[in-house]
């Protein structure tokens, strides 16, 4: 059997299992929760919804986050802990994020103006598959307003 040929049978099979077709699993922001607060700084609980398309189960091995506020940069993380999210359903992951009121700065002022400021959450996603490991790239906009209760899009 030749190399191509191979490769060709293997495709087949992968597709009759329904794992040809990978498709991206989406990454939303759900939710941010101030979960301390100190005398220089706090910590955020970040909150993302995570929905896989596919007919198999992904096992969630790594993701990265950047957390602007406005045009800030208000911290950045690396979650390793792993996470599945069975075939055709939705799984939350939740992410820590410590924060300096220095760092703060305009985008509170802002807040304490207005009662809101626009956010961005950008990152990558690290799952296993049957059919291997992807990495695949998130970017989600949104809305924090201390006056509607919280997150809107």
């Amino acid at each position: 059997m030749t190399i191509a040929g191979a490769a060709l049978v293997a495709t087949s099979a992968c597709a009759s299992l329904g794992l040809g077709s990978f498709k991206d699993p989406e990454v939303t922001f759900k939710d941010a929760r101030i979960t301390g607060l100190g005398v220089t700084g706090g910590a955020i609980e970040i909150v993302l919804g995570v929905h896989n398309p596919n007919r198999f189960r992904l096992e969630g091995t790594k993701l990265t986050y950047r957390v602007l506020v406005d045009s800030t940069e208000f911290g950045t993380g690396e979650y390793t802990t792993k996470f599945a999210v069975d075939e055709k359903s939705n799984s939350e992951v939740r992410l820590p994020l410590s924060f300096t009121y220095a760092g703060v700065g305009a985008a509170g002022r802002a807040l304490l103006q207005t009662g809101t400021v626009e956010y961005r959450v950008i990152g990558d996603f690290t799952v296993s598959t049957p059919i291997g490991s992807f990495t695949r790239p998130y970017d989600q906009k949104g809305r924090f307003s201390t006056l509607q209760g919280g997150v809107r899009d």
